[in-house]
C-alpha cells in the first residue's frame, strides 16, 4: 500500500519554512522525510510524516497542503542499492516523476520515495523483484 506524502506551498521568503515545520513538530507529528523544491515564488515542502490525517487537519488554514500517494522502496544503505529498484522499474516501463530518499530506522536501511502514475502498479512490480515497500502504518515504527 502507497505512503502519503504531503506538499504544502510556501512563498519564497523568510520565515516560511520555519513556520511550516514548526506547525508540524506542533501536531506531535515526526518527519521522516522531506524534500524541497523551487519555483521561483514559492517552494513545495514535500514531506513523508507520521498521522497525515492530524497533521493535514490542522495545517489546512495555515498553508495551502494536499495529499499524493507515493511508493517508498526499501533498499540497503549502501552504493548501489538504488538500481535494482530503478532496473526493475524501467524494465516494467515504470516512469518516475520525481523521487528522493531517506534513512531507516534499522541498521543500514533506507528507502527511496517515488513518485509515479501508478502506485499499485509499482508496488506489484517491487514485490514481485522481492523489493519491500513501505505503508502508512509503518512509518511509525
Amino acid at each position: 500500500m502507497a505512503i502519503t506524502q504531503i506538499s504544502l506551498f510556501l512563498m519564497n521568503q523568510p520565515g516560511q519554512l520555519v513556520d511550516a515545520v514548526g506547525a508540524i513538530s506542533g501536531a506531535g507529528s515526526n518527519i521522516r522525510a522531506m524534500s524541497i523544491a523551487e519555483a521561483n515564488d514559492f517552494g513545495i515542502l514535500r514531506a513523508i510524516v507520521t498521522d497525515t490525517d492530524k497533521v493535514c487537519s490542522l495545517l489546512k488554514d495555515r498553508f495551502l497542503i494536499t495529499r499524493t500517494p507515493v511508493v517508498a522502496a526499501k533498499m540497503d544503505d549502501r552504493s548501489g542499492a538504488l538500481y535494482p529498484i530503478l532496473s526493475a522499474l524501467n524494465k516494467a516501463n515504470v516512469n518516475i516523476e520525481y523521487m528522493y530518499a531517506f534513512t531507516g530506522t534499522g541498521p543500514e536501511e533506507a528507502y527511496v520515495v517515488l513518485r509515479v502514475s501508478d502506485p499499485d502498479t509499482t508496488e506489484s512490480v517491487l514485490h514481485a523483484h522481492g523489493i519491500q515497500t513501505l505503508s502508512d502504518e509503518g512509518l511509525s515504527l
